[in-house]
């Protein structure tokens, strides 16, 4: 996960209402685009290319390897927007 999404969790950690207005991202017209806004709003500057770009980066380094890479293409891949949320659902419910 992108590093600023790291910080933006760690904050979401401990503020119950920052949580709430990270979840509400996913109501809006174009979430991705909703959650980048207010992590930059929140200091934890990200684009939504950054955010989807890290997980594509990632199976392309696999498969490019000459030191035993993946010889099939991967069927997908984790995105950080996927595994920031399921981490905060995670932080809510210890909450």
């Amino acid at each position: 996960m992108n590093e600023m999404l790291w910080k933006l969790l760690e904050a979401a950690g401990t503020d119950a209402a920052l949580r709430q207005r990270i979840f509400a991202t996913r109501e809006e017209k174009d979430p991705a685009q909703a959650l980048c806004t207010l992590a930059t709003e929140m200091g934890f500057p990200i684009t939504v290319g950054e955010l989807f770009g890290e997980g594509e980066e990632y199976a392309s380094n696999l498969l490019k390897s000459c030191n035993g890479g993946a010889s099939y293409p991967l069927e997908g891949w984790e995105d950080s927007y996927d595994l920031f949320f399921a981490s905060l659902e995670a932080l809510a419910q210890k909450s």
